[in-house]
């Protein structure tokens, strides 16, 4: 029975290949209803994961691949060596291969980090300090990560090309001034790398933290291998290398807690009576919801030859509402001192001394004088006196 197989394998018309190409297709199909069967499997198990779940969906599509790829790799490496163009037909499903492995790889990587970064949300939760950190550390990893598998899989390719490797290591032994030139040349991404990694670890800032940096205030909205992108309060983006956030000083309003102290400073005559203010500012700190209950005062920090200045010092959960707090303890304040104490706004004080009995005499203006040669002569006693 197998010899009356091999013969009538033997008499179609697909030459040499006929039997390679006939068995390729076979175990390709096979391939693929085995995937079929296995991707319903699994996806019936961890229906009820959502993280698991996230894994399955995103490396479904290169699986795919994968697996026919793998048995028509088999099947080639079963064909006789003497078959015209097995060598290269090889090379070409290993290289093709090895590309379809690294993207499962990198595709499982990233579904991963995602679905650490969907268990830790951030938006609508008053302290998301941990989840921040987590997703900061997540993503900053999974790029590197992913990085590195597309790096190695690239490496194994060219490995598989034997002029390929022969070049490479003909640059190996010829390295020198070339090698040293391309380790400056490549100085910043080497520096980028190693500034991702401190950050993602020592985490000096994390996703959604509020920084102040180049003097712009705004909120860290996205973390590559690269840069650092910044919302600025204004919707304008502030791109920062990774480098500069290890390099230089900057502020960060939420590294250990989001909760901030505001001031606002107000300038007043030194008649100005301060319980009023202080009753005002416990009226405008109670009756907002701006306000978390910590701090709201009152203090004399410094005086002038003008004016007295006054320091109200309130607290908030964050840097949001701290702005909008001090704002509305501004417009409540100056509304209280212009409708009940406009008089003890700042002013400028001058003294004016009346004239004494020892100020000499002086003449009036000429325009003033009389013409009349008699007036001359009753007044030039007196001015001489």
């Amino acid at each position: 029975m197998e010899q009356t197989y091999t013969d009538w394998l033997d008499r179609l018309p697909l030459g040499p290949w006929g039997l390679t190409l006939v068995s390729a297709v076979i175990a390709m199909v096979a391939a693929w209803l085995l995937f079929q069967t296995g991707a319903a499997v699994v996806r019936r198990a961890v229906a009820r994961s959502p993280s698991a779940s996230l894994v399955t969906q995103a490396s479904r599509r290169p699986a795919a691949y994968v697996l026919p790829l793998l048995a028509l790799q088999f099947v080639l490496r079963a064909a006789p060596d003497d078959l015209s163009g097995i060598g290269l037909a090889r090379q070409f499903t290993t290289i093709v291969l090895i590309a379809a492995v690294t993207w499962l790889v990198v595709r499982i990587v990233q579904a991963c980090g995602d679905a650490v970064v969907l268990s830790r949300p951030i938006e609508n939760i008053s302290d998301n300090l941990m989840a921040r950190r987590i997703q900061t550390q997540t993503k900053v990893v999974t790029r590197m990560v992913a990085g590195t598998v597309v790096l190695i899989g690239i490496s194994l390719a060219l490995m598989t090309i034997p002029d390929v490797r022969q070049i490479g290591t003909s640059l190996l032994a010829s390295a020198g001034v070339a090698g040293i030139a391309a380790g400056l040349a490549a100085r910043p991404v080497l520096g980028n790398l190693i500034a991702g990694l401190q950050i993602a670890f020592s985490q000096p800032i994390r996703l959604d933290d509020v920084v102040i940096v180049e003097g712009e205030w705004g909120r860290i909205e996205e973390i590559t291998s690269t840069y650092v992108v910044v919302r600025i309060w204004d919707e304008r983006r502030l791109i920062v290398p990774l480098q500069y956030w290890i390099e230089k000083p900057f502020q960060n309003w939420t590294r250990s807690s989001a909760q901030l102290l505001g001031t606002v400073f107000l300038w007043v005559d030194y008649r100005m009576p301060l319980q009023p203010i202080r009753d005002a500012l416990k009226r405008v700190c109670e009756g907002s919801p701006l306000w978390d209950g910590r701090v709201c005062l009152v203090q004399v920090t410094d005086f002038s030859e003008k004016s007295m200045q006054l320091r109200c010092l309130v607290s908030t959960a964050d840097s949001g509402k701290g702005w909008d707090l001090r704002c509305l303890v501004r417009e409540e304040l100056m509304s209280l001192l212009q409708k009940d104490y406009p008089e003890y706004l700042p002013r400028l004080r001058a003294e004016v001394d009346p004239p004494s009995d020892n100020t000499p005499h002086r003449p009036p203006a000429p325009e003033q004088r009389s013409p009349t040669p008699e007036h001359e002569h009753a007044v030039a006693p007196a001015d001489k006196v």
